[in-house]
């Protein structure tokens, strides 16, 4: 996969200040305030930053959680992730692996068959209708 590297100030021209306070400062949306937690349009998520597949609309469910939930990314080679212990929590972040954008966190409470539940920032991704 090809890195996507830019400086701080091309982040900012590119992306709206929203997406860069989640992209690249790992920040986080108030609970239900996304535009795609309630949206189920068939299409592929994609980085906001980068424009990397992310996720597929077939793998996007309502997990009650405020935030667009999905079972699986779109590949394995999708997204990294690492471990974060900010705020007094442990959780296991997600991001970008293309261009190392924050994209949200994952749990381990979702539907069969993977039970996993990627909680994703609506501002972190685009959505491409089919």
């Amino acid at each position: 996969m090809t890195k996507v590297v830019r400086s701080d100030a091309e982040w900012r021209a590119q992306l709206r200040p929203r997406a860069v306070r989640i992209l690249r400062q790992k920040g986080t949306e108030a609970p239900f305030s996304g535009e795609y937690d309630h949206v189920f349009e068939p299409g592929s998520y994609i980085c906001a930053g980068c424009g990397s597949k992310l996720f597929s609309s077939e793998a996007k469910f309502d997990s009650g959680c405020g935030w667009p939930a999905f079972s699986a990314p779109a590949s394995e080679a999708a997204i990294d992730e690492e471990s974060d212990s900010s705020y007094g929590m442990v959780r296991t972040e997600v991001m970008c692996a293309a261009c190392g954008g924050h994209l949200g966190h994952v749990f381990d409470d979702g539907p069969t068959p993977t039970g996993i539940r990627y909680c994703i920032n609506s501002a972190a991704l685009r959505l491409e209708e089919e």
